[in-house]
């Protein structure tokens, strides 16, 4: 199974893929790993792993719609089965999300439908929520609008601040996406109208380790 991941920032997340999958353990490669900037900690990362990188910068591009198609020729270059946006800070346009329809995954650190958008933590704990968490979502066009997946939460605690909650949410993140993705290798996501199932997630708390030996995928 072919991904390419999309990510704006430092790429903890993607590290993690990296590390988990980096010989190609439970069928999946990370083929490419893509950014909006150039000097996205993530493609360091990237290249530290001999992935191969691509930067599809919005200022290099005269609207967003040409951008759009931009990363779309990109990322389709890689051929990729699934696209993961891992901390992708954009809004992916509709020429994009109709060139890999139901295969773009994403996290977002917060139970959807509540508090979508860029600062989910923040808006959150102002909100005086007493469980907060991440949601794995389909990307439709709308923001943080995609069918469900699975959402993971969390308790926040009374002294808990944005950095320390969103940095508990993101190492809930790094396990479950691999472990999605060890599924999605050899099994099948069914999507009716907003209700996403195939998947069952290991049980809290559990290990859930990555299969070893790689299997025939099952399309969607």
């Amino acid at each position: 199974m072919r991904c390419v991941i999309l990510a704006s920032g430092s790429g903890t997340l993607t590290q993690a893929l990296l590390d988990a999958f980096g010989d190609g353990r439970a069928g999946v490669e990370i083929v490419a790993v893509g950014s909006d900037k150039a000097d996205a900690g993530v493609l360091d990362r990237a290249r530290a792993a001999g992935r191969e990188t691509f930067v599809v910068a919005p200022a290099d591009h005269d609207s967003r719609g040409a951008w759009d198609a931009a990363l779309t020729e990109a990322v389709r270059a890689h051929a990729p089965d699934w696209v993961v946006s891992a901390g992708f800070m954009r809004i992916l346009g509709r020429t994009f999300i109709e060139a890999f329809p139901e295969r773009i995954l994403n996290t977002h650190p917060a139970l959807l439908p509540a508090f979508p958008g860029a600062h989910g933590v923040r808006d959150a704990l102002a909100h005086g929520v007493k469980v907060a968490g991440t949601t794995f979502h389909l990307v439709d066009a709308g923001v943080d609008t995609g069918p469900i997946i699975a959402q993971f939460p969390l308790d926040v605690h009374d002294d808990d601040d944005e950095d320390s909650l969103h940095e508990r949410i993101r190492a809930v993140e790094r396990s479950r996406l691999v472990e999605l993705l060890g599924f999605l290798a050899h099994g099948a996501l069914r999507v009716d109208g907003r209700r996403v199932t195939g998947w069952t997630p290991a049980p809290a708390g559990s290990s859930a380790p990555v299969p070893s030996t790689p299997q025939t995928p099952t399309a969607i």
